[in-house]
């Protein structure tokens, strides 16, 4: 069987296409996804080149969409394509875990243990004293890499599990005290880098 025989087969049609065009738009809603994340953080060289591989793919996508209007298998496969992208790239944002964020934690109990636990980790803390509406609480701020959220929130929830607390991206970071990370080096053994 030749390649213009397979191209013009119901098999192609509505099988190889449509497969083809969700794996398209997978890979271009992926990088989308990616690509808002990076604008969002401030990275101007990363976003330009993941935008150009994304726009390169979908007008391979949508191209196939247009030469088969009358498929209606194109146009499935284009949307769930969309759907799984969006997910694929927030499920790859969240294992990157590119960037940093301030959690900001409102407890109504005494937060010294907590704060002196977080110092303790070696994060950076701000806290002020403030008014809630059952009265005074202690408002806590500390600024960590994202891929640190989870740590922090344990020590929070170990120190004080009723505490309420927030997270918000932080477009950039200027100094501030953030735990040394620690990395392997296969011939000088541990060696603490930043």
């Amino acid at each position: 069987m030749d390649i213009a025989a397979i191209y013009h087969s119901e098999i192609f049609k509505f099988l190889i296409l449509p497969a083809l065009i969700f794996m398209a738009r997978i890979g271009d809603v992926t990088l989308d996804t990616l690509r808002i994340i990076y604008v969002s953080r401030g990275m101007k060289f990363a976003a330009p080149i993941i935008g150009f591989f994304e726009v390169l793919i979908w007008l391979m996508a949508i191209s196939q969409i247009f030469h088969n209007l009358s498929n209606p298998a194109c146009y499935v496969a284009y949307a769930a394509g969309f759907a799984m992208g969006n997910f694929i790239g927030i499920i790859l944002e969240e294992k990157m875990a590119i960037g940093t964020v301030v959690i900001r934690i409102i407890t109504q109990k005494e937060a010294l243990n907590l704060i002196e636990v977080l110092k303790t980790n070696q994060y950076g803390v701000t806290h002020i004293d403030a008014q809630g509406v059952m009265g005074p609480v202690k408002i806590i701020f500390t600024i960590v890499k994202r891929k640190d959220i989870d740590r922090v929130l344990k020590i929070v929830r170990t120190c004080n599990p009723l505490a309420f607390f927030t997270i918000e991206d932080v477009r950039s970071v200027r100094k501030g005290i953030f735990p040394l990370t620690v990395t392997r080096s296969k011939k000088h053994g541990a060696s603490a880098a930043r």
